[in-house]
C-alpha cells in the first residue's frame, strides 16, 4: 500500500502515436493484458488514486474506471499539459493531496518503487521535483510534481508556450533517480511496431513479480 506523502498516480495516454502509426499505445497488449493494465497493476499500489490523461473521447478508456482529464492547453501541448490537468484536477478534488506522479501509460515494466524513490530523493536533495533514470538516460515525464507549481506551469504553457518537460523542470530543481537497465530497462516504452515484439521478450525474462 501507498506509504509516505499522499502522492496520485497520473497515466499519460494522451500522445498521438504517429511512429506506432496512429491509434492507443496503452491499448496494446503484452502477455495478453494491455500496457495500460499493466501500468495500472505496478503502480496502483503505490499511489493514493490514479488519473488518467487523455484527450478526445474517453469512453475507450471507460473499462478502467479511473477518473479521465484532458489538457486544458489546446494543440496537444504534450505531457506538460497533462501534468496541468492532472494537477488541476487535484487541486480542485483532492485539495489535501500535495504531490503527483506521472508516467507514461505505455510503460509496463514501471519499478514497484518509483513513487517511494523519487520522494526519497526529492526530500534527500531539497528540491521540489524528482524523475528517473536508466541506461544513461533521463525520463523527465515519469517524475514527481507538487501542486505548488501547477500556476507556474500554467504560465509556461499558456504565456511562454514551454512543451520541455525537462527545461521546465530544471528552472525548479531536479533530481534525477538512477534505475539498473539489466535485465529489463524498467521504463521501456513502445513507440514503434516492432517494440511490440521487443516488450514480449523483456516480459518473458522479467515474468510476472
Amino acid at each position: 500500500m501507498a506509504t509516505g506523502p499522499e502522492t496520485l498516480g497520473l497515466l499519460l495516454a494522451g500522445g498521438l502515436a504517429r511512429r506506432m502509426g496512429g491509434g492507443d499505445k496503452p491499448l496494446r497488449t503484452i502477455a495478453g493484458r494491455t500496457f495500460l493494465a499493466h501500468v495500472i497493476e505496478r503502480l496502483g499500489p503505490q499511489c493514493d488514486g490514479l488519473l488518467l490523461s487523455a484527450n478526445d473521447d474517453p469512453s475507450r478508456f471507460a473499462e478502467y474506471g479511473l477518473p479521465v482529464v484532458v489538457d486544458s492547453v489546446p494543440g496537444f501541448a504534450g505531457p506538460l499539459a497533462g501534468i496541468l490537468a492532472g494537477l488541476d484536477w487535484m487541486g480542485m478534488n483532492r485539495p489535501g493531496a500535495d504531490w503527483l506522479v506521472s508516467v507514461a501509460a505505455d510503460t509496463p515494466f514501471i519499478p514497484r518503487d518509483l513513487v517511494a524513490r523519487l520522494q526519497a530523493a526529492r526530500a534527500s536533495a531539497g528540491v521540489p521535483l524528482a524523475c528517473a533514470a536508466s541506461g544513461g538516460w533521463t525520463h523527465p515525464v515519469i517524475g514527481l510534481w507538487p501542486v505548488s507549481l501547477r500556476d507556474d506551469l500554467r504560465h509556461a504553457l499558456a504565456v511562454e508556450d514551454e512543451r520541455k518537460v525537462g527545461r521546465w523542470a530544471a528552472r525548479h530543481g531536479v533530481v534525477a533517480v538512477e534505475w539498473p537497465a539489466v535485465p529489463v530497462d524498467p521504463f521501456f516504452n513502445a513507440n514503434q511496431p516492432a517494440d511490440l515484439a521487443e516488450a514480449e521478450r523483456l516480459y518473458s525474462l522479467l515474468g510476472p513479480d
